[in-house]
């Protein structure tokens, strides 16, 4: 298992090498210059040639390059251009609400998926079925920001009944907390939820399909223990899979739903960066999130172990 695990942390060295480049590559050639934003719409050309001098923009892009990633590699995500803190900083100061809100919308979203997975495939070819099935697809294809603003239309702003955005610490109470992250982790998590609810059910059809499920039947096993203890538990592999590929989703979800709900975590950094050209810091966000996803990955990959003894073999 150890030897395992350090190959995978290997593995994950060339792919966040690519990722480097490809982000590096897609910002410094894309249009626009962040020497101009930052100088104002009345500065001069000496102005606007001297700040980006200050910012280093007037070398080759190759060596740009190089010192951003020697940078990097010593855990130095560089400094934001528009603010002159460390990328590093302004992360950790936005990491609670975002983290809050992906933790709350994962775990919310697993269950809840999962469960309802279970039950459409128990029910196969009932209406309660053709519900699940009705809410994967319309899920999985309305976009976040209007699931998001029907939420606040209907729940806070005419019931009243949850804020309309912002974000309150954790610190402040838990109940303030949990009442500023009901509507954007629906929001987030609806798509999620309706992917795995989707995978679950085709999954847990297959695994009762299978022999020894009727031969549990037979045996007069009960229907509960069967489904969780039994069926579940050999269709969790692609259950998990999917549930690790799917934290691209919620990260993608992030940035839009924290602009939606007006909440200051990692997303409305990112947003707010792009609007400066702030290269560092859109450089070092997505080289975060990578991270954050290549993790997960190796995590689930590392779950198969438990959920099926071929792989410890």
């Amino acid at each position: 298992m150890t030897g395992t695990i350090l190959r995978r942390l290997l593995s994950m060295l060339p792919v966040m090498g690519i990722v480097a480049i490809c982000v590096f590559l897609l910002l410094h050639l894309a249009p626009g210059d962040p020497a101009s934003i930052i100088a104002g719409e009345n500065a001069t050309p000496e102005n606007i040639a001297r700040i980006r001098t200050q910012l280093g923009l007037d070398q080759p892009v190759w060596k740009q390059f190089l010192v951003w990633l020697v940078a990097l590699v010593q855990g130095d995500l560089g400094t934001s251009m528009f603010w002159g803190d460390p990328v590093s900083s302004l992360i950790a100061q936005r990491a609670e609400p975002t983290v809050s809100l992906a933790i709350t919308t994962l775990l919310v979203a697993v269950f809840l998926a999962i469960s309802i997975g279970v039950l459409a495939a128990a029910k196969a070819g009932s209406w309660i079925d053709r519900l699940v099935m009705g809410f994967a697809v319309l899920g999985f294809s309305v976009p976040v920001f209007v699931v998001g603003y029907v939420l606040i239309f209907v729940f806070a702003i005419n019931l009243k009944w949850l804020p309309v955005q912002g974000y309150s610490p954790i610190a402040d109470g838990l109940v303030l907390w949990l009442r500023n992250l009901v509507l954007p982790s629906i929001a987030l998590g609806m798509a999620y939820v309706a992917l795995i609810a989707r995978i679950t059910r085709t999954t847990m059809l297959d695994v009762l399909a299978e022999d020894y499920m009727r031969t549990a039947r037979a045996k007069g096993v009960a229907t509960r223990s069967m489904l969780f203890r039994h069926a579940l538990k050999n269709a969790a592999v692609p259950i998990a899979t999917i549930i690790g590929n799917g934290i691209a989703l919620l990260i993608g979800g992030v940035v839009i739903t924290e602009t939606v709900f007006n909440i200051p975590g990692i997303g409305r950094l990112v947003v707010d960066a792009i609007a400066r050209r702030d290269y560092p810091i859109i450089q070092g966000v997505i080289m975060v999130f990578s991270g954050v996803y290549v993790l997960v990955n190796l995590l689930v990959d590392l779950s198969y172990t438990l959920f099926d003894p071929r792989v410890r073999g």
